[in-house]
């Protein structure tokens, strides 16, 4: 028998409805002007609800307290057989106490197999954490708990804390973890590490820890326990803006290199500063995860430069099991010689279907443009390509050469090239366009060359290459400042009619004159499905 969800909205309604009948409830009193009397008189209706196994409650954007949180605490505590539970309280006013007191109930959920806890941007200290802690002891049949505690005020005593109660959860195999934005530094993080270790049973983990003050000895400590969950397979850690250097990162990827059953991984550790030893480190630990299918590497700001960006292409080479690849490492200091060693390791991803390269603000040139086209022309998988190539000193050659590499991915679908502020000029902009015209199965394109030079002319052959993509329905194109006047405009115009199954078009060029948008506007409107038209 299917199990009916009762829906509330209104506190009166649910208070006066039959509790005891209630099985699987759902309360949405989210930014209700609800205070501490009012979330005290929900608990005490809901200490009623002795036969509920599922329930979800919204009341975000409240003003709860310690008080109210208590209240909900107590009546929680009589929910026994709950075995499914989502409680969303960001932004409540909820303290040490009301941590405390929600933890005091929790503790009675026994039954518990899943749990979310959404306590974002609240005044939770470190005594408010370890009450919360010391209640997820005693749940130890969770399997799934997502405990979201970022914008708080917890410091290293509170992750501790929290840390030695998570180890009591050995059946967890999916955990979420968000602690970013509080006051953790490196006990705290090596404290957490440990309790990591012993939920052996973990296939799944998201931990955030961005905008901390951990550095390379809690990054280190962390990696040395994730080492020990083997059984991992899901990986996605935050580390921004923590003060890691190459030690951490080194010491992280010697750790991360232990995991050879991750098939999915995501890292991020954006504004630190691992330098060209960190990112050799990582690289190193990427060359023994085989099995990695998945791969997001978001490593922007932290002046790797070529041989830290050549450490990783080395580690890259080795993941030949790669269907997708996000790889960010803008402003890193990275020449020609550090995209040409990377080009050389995408070239072994032969089964890449998805790849977004984001490089903007680095100085690869020519050289190091050209050589990326060669690890292009190898991945004739590809259906999804992102390159940000933004600000990079790209030439004509550069240009020419990346065209060289796009015209064998002939099973695109969807590409989005920026190339803003290079200078590819005319003969870049022709060698882009005749890589386009190959593209035939190309649905999807965003083609930025703001202020690239390109003039009338490239205009023109970038509009003949287009006419070529008989299948785009979406196209993007931002064309300003490149001295494009009637010429061009009136050649773009004239391919974009003949896109017939184009049916959303955005297109920006600033440059032209208003008799000059007139001509232009008439002639993209001439393709027979276009549905959403957007021009400035």
């Amino acid at each position: 028998m299917i199990q009916q969800i009762k829906y509330y909205e209104e506190l009166e309604e649910f208070k006066s409805s039959s509790l005891l009948s209630h099985q699987i409830l759902h309360i949405d009193l989210s930014n209700n002007q609800i205070g501490n009397e009012g979330a005290s008189s929900l608990g005490s209706a809901l200490a009623n609800c002795i036969n509920i196994s599922n329930l979800t409650l919204n009341l975000d954007y409240n003003k709860i307290g310690d008080e109210g949180a208590s209240g909900l605490g107590i009546g929680l505590a009589n929910c026994i057989n709950l075995s499914n539970l989502t409680l969303n309280l960001d932004y409540t006013l909820i303290g040490d106490k009301g941590a405390s007191g929600l933890g005091f109930g929790l503790a009675n959920c026994i039954n518990l197999q899943n749990l979310t806890l959404n306590l974002i941007w609240n005044l939770i200290r470190d005594k408010g954490a370890s009450g919360l802690g010391s209640a997820l002891a005693n749940c130890i049949n969770l399997s799934n708990l997502t405990l979201l505690l970022n914008g708080n005020q917890i410091g290293d005593e509170g992750v501790s804390g929290f840390g030695s109660a998570l180890a009591n959860c050995i059946n967890l195999s999916n955990l979420t973890l968000n602690l970013s934005k509080n006051k953790i530094g490196y006990e705290g993080a090596s404290g957490l590490g440990p309790a990591l270790a012993n939920c052996i049973n973990l296939s799944n983990l998201t931990l955030n820890l961005s905008e901390n003050k951990i550095g390379d000895k809690g990054a280190s400590g962390l990696g040395f326990c994730l080492a020990k969950c083997i059984n991992l397979s899901n990986l996605k850690l935050y580390l921004t803006s923590n003060k890691i250097n190459n030690e951490g990162a080194s010491g992280f990827g010697s750790a991360l290199a232990n995991c050879i059953n991750l098939s999915n991984l995501t890292l991020e550790l954006v504004q630190n500063k691992i330098g060209v030893m960190g990112a050799q480190g990582l690289g190193s630990a990427l060359a023994n995860c085989i099995n990695l299918s998945n791969l997001t590497l978001n490593l922007n700001y932290n002046k790797i430069g070529d041989e830290g960006a050549s450490g990783l292409g080395t580690g890259l080479a080795n993941c030949i099991n790669l269907q997708n690849l996000t790889l960010n490492l803008h402003g890193n200091q990275i020449g020609a010689k550090g995209a040409s060693i990377l080009g050389s390791a995408l070239a072994n991803c032969i089964n890449l279907s998805n790849l977004t390269l984001t490089l903007f603000n680095n100085k690869i040139g020519d050289k190091g443009a050209s050589c990326l086209s060669f690890a292009l022309a190898n991945c004739i998988n590809l259906s999804n390509l992102t390159l940000d190539l933004y600000e990079n000193q790209i030439g004509v050659m550069g240009a020419q050469g990346l065209g060289t590499g796009l015209q064998n991915c002939i099973n695109l679908s969807n590409l989005t090239l920026i190339l803003d502020e290079n200078q590819i000029g005319v003969m870049g902009a022709q060698g882009l366009s005749s890589s386009l015209a190959n593209c035939i199965n190309l649905s999807n394109l965003k083609l930025n060359l703001y202020n690239s030079k390109i003039g009338d002319e490239g205009a023109s052959c970038l509009g003949s290459a287009l006419a070529n993509c008989i299948n785009l329905s979406n196209l993007k194109l931002n064309l300003d400042y490149n001295k494009i006047g009637d010429e061009g405009a009136s050649g773009l115009g004239s391919a974009i009619a003949n896109c017939n199954n184009l049916s959303n078009l955005k297109l920006n060029l600033c440059s032209i004159n208003t008799s000059q948008k007139f001509e232009l506007l008439s002639k993209c409107r001439k393709s027979k499905r276009l549905v959403v038209f957007y021009f400035e």
